[in-house]
């Protein structure tokens, strides 16, 4: 089984202890955010996790907690770092892109640059944040991080109904096929000239322009960190498949405070604007609890979670 920690939220950042605790109790409960009563016990013990996939915006907590981390992860993990040329406008709640480079380059130096994926994502259009934009700071940072990662995944945003009114209101503009494509194909070869795999998931543009088909929980990623064989997705031969490995995610939506205005997570109330994390569900943060910023009802069904290891990889001739 592969964890993810998590698509929904920043764990790493803004949750470390609760998932310190999980990891020492061997379990977490996870609410299915779709039917609100159906409770997952997802058990994480080195007999059923076999990899540890993290997401953050900024690993300045792991790194400096690694030793604790490493004593209590049930397995090799790697982190995917997001990375983006954007202003405080945009994304309010972080550091200065300078911190955060010399941070992803502590953190490879930590992990080794197969274990840090750098995510350069959502790439939005709109106002200052033009096509010669990204192309200049993408490649600015790629000449930072050469040597620190081997690979890059990259997405443009999608407009779900939740945020599309809003990044309209902002100035931010749907891409054409077309112009995603020949950025993406440009961004490739600025990565690759520095030794990095730009690769996208999803989006049949980037199949088009001939980026690796790669996904965002990468089976081969998988493979040379945990050495075990991960599933492919289904169907991610497809153009604009998703080709992310099966993984189960241990996050709760509306608990991160990175502030993003493009978030899907965060859909944002009249308490907290759109992109900032919901003050009521952080209230309820307990690094005690199995759930994170959630508790159990009484009208809730609990499932217990494991799935069977992972094959292991064939060994490995280059």
């Amino acid at each position: 089984m592969i964890v993810s920690a998590s698509r929904r939220t920043d764990i790493p950042r803004f949750h470390f202890d609760w998932l310190l605790g999980r990891f020492e109790e061997g379990f977490a409960l996870v609410r299915n955010p779709a039917v609100r009563t159906r409770v997952s016990r997802v058990i994480l013990s080195p007999d059923t996790v076999d990899c540890v996939a993290f997401w953050t915006k900024d690993p300045s907590v792991l790194l400096a907690r690694k030793t604790e981390l490493d004593r209590v992860c049930p397995s090799p993990y790697f982190v995917q770092f997001t990375l983006n040329a954007y202003g405080a406008d945009v994304e309010a709640g972080l550091p200065r892109k300078a911190r955060l480079l010399e941070t992803f380059r502590s953190l490879a130096d930590a992990l080794g640059p197969d274990r840090v994926v750098w995510r350069y994502s959502p790439i939005l259009l709109g106002g200052a944040y033009d096509i010669a934009h990204h192309m200049q700071w993408f490649e600015a940072f790629a000449a930072r991080l050469e040597g620190s990662t081997r690979t890059c995944r990259i997405s443009f945003l999608d407009m779900y109904p939740k945020i599309a009114g809003r990044m309209a209101a902002l100035g931010f503009v749907g891409v054409p096929e077309e112009a995603k494509a020949a950025l993406a194909l440009r961004l490739a070869e600025l990565g690759a000239a520095r030794g990095i795999e730009v690769g996208g998931c999803g989006d049949g543009a980037l199949d088009d322009a001939g980026l690796a088909r790669a996904g965002c929980i990468d089976a081969a990623v998988v493979e040379r960190v945990a050495g075990v064989r991960a599933k492919r997705a289904p169907g991610g031969a497809r153009r604009g498949a998703c080709r992310c490995s099966p993984s189960v995610d241990i996050g709760t939506y509306d608990t991160c405070a990175n502030g993003c205005v493009y978030c899907y997570a965060n859909p944002g109330t009249s308490a907290a604007p759109c992109g900032a994390a919901d003050p009521w569900r952080l209230r309820r943060y307990d690094p005690a609890s199995p759930m994170l910023c959630d508790e159990l009802a009484p009208d809730d069904t609990v499932e217990e979670c494991a799935s069977a290891k992972l094959p292991e990889a064939p060994p490995r001739l280059f």
